[in-house]
């Protein structure tokens, strides 16, 4: 486990997860890409966490599982797992749109993935970590109030 923000793939089949991080792994400098197959193991692996920062990469269907509902089951370790997500399926029908916006999930990706959209999807997520370092390094004052969280 890595001090970075890791990128967190889960999805049922292994070639999706293979490919996936294989185009991640090719531009993520900011901490490890993991592909986990299993929900049940991937749950596990993110309760047991230290960080409850990352960022997700999730198919909308894990076998006899949801996508969200594994979101669900990890949400008090990772307090920004919805903003943190892209959903991927392989049909973007009109109810995957209406529980990505209900759940607060903004990126949804059809398979086959493109790598361009994969890869803006992710960089836009790590962008505002990046910002948010940024302030806290060049004002004082802020990193102070954050702290007091």
């Amino acid at each position: 486990m890595s001090d970075g923000l890791d990128v967190i793939i889960v999805d049922d089949e292994p070639s999706v997860c293979e490919v996936l991080s294989g185009i991640i792994g090719r531009f993520y400098t900011w901490g490890d890409v993991l592909a986990i197959t299993n929900a049940d193991e991937a749950t596990s692996y993110c309760l047991s966490r230290d960080i409850g920062v990352a960022i997700f990469v999730i198919d909308v269907f894990l076998g006899e599982k949801s996508g969200f509902y594994f979101l669900d089951t990890i949400e008090d370790r990772f307090p920004t797992i919805y903003q943190d997500t892209i959903m991927i399926t392989g049909n973007a029908s009109d109810d995957v749109v209406d529980m990505c916006m209900a759940s607060d999930v903004n990126y949804l990706l059809e398979k086959p993935i493109k790598p361009y959209a994969l890869q803006l999807a992710v960089r836009a997520i790590v962008a505002k970590y990046m910002k948010f370092a940024k302030k806290l390094m060049q004002d004082p004052a802020f990193a102070v109030s954050v702290a007091r969280f």
